[in-house]
């Protein structure tokens, strides 16, 4: 059972990103999935979490209005599609099961916004 994020990188303030994780070893349309991030010397915070029942999306207030996710459960995948980055986005952004830290079964993705 793996979660595999990917594309994080270097953006500048005000850019946007497409992070993506496919999950293996499970079958993602029967979970609650969901976006995690930790930055260094700040709590961990999930910012998203779609439902597996409605397919409705909770937003953190930090993201609400810039960050969009999806999931593609044909595919095992999900996204998040970061717009108007700031430098405080900056952090390790994970894919999680259950949208909490004990369903981030991969690691996870660097996202550093900076000029």
């Amino acid at each position: 059972v793996q979660l595999q994020a990917s594309g994080g990188g270097l953006v500048q303030p005000g850019g946007s990103l497409r992070l993506s994780c496919v999950g293996s070893g499970f079958d993602m349309e029967y979970y609650d999935m969901g976006w995690l991030r930790q930055a260094p010397g700040k709590e961990r915070e999930v910012i998203s979490c779609n439902s597996k029942n409605d397919g409705m999306t909770n937003y953190a207030d930090s993201v609400k209005g810039r960050f969009t996710m999806s999931r593609d459960n044909a595919k095992s995948t999900v996204y998040l599609h970061m717009n108007s980055l700031k430098p405080e986005d900056e952090a390790l952004y994970y894919c999680v099961v259950h949208c909490n830290w004990n369903g981030a079964w991969g690691q996870g993705t660097q996202v550093t916004v900076s000029s």
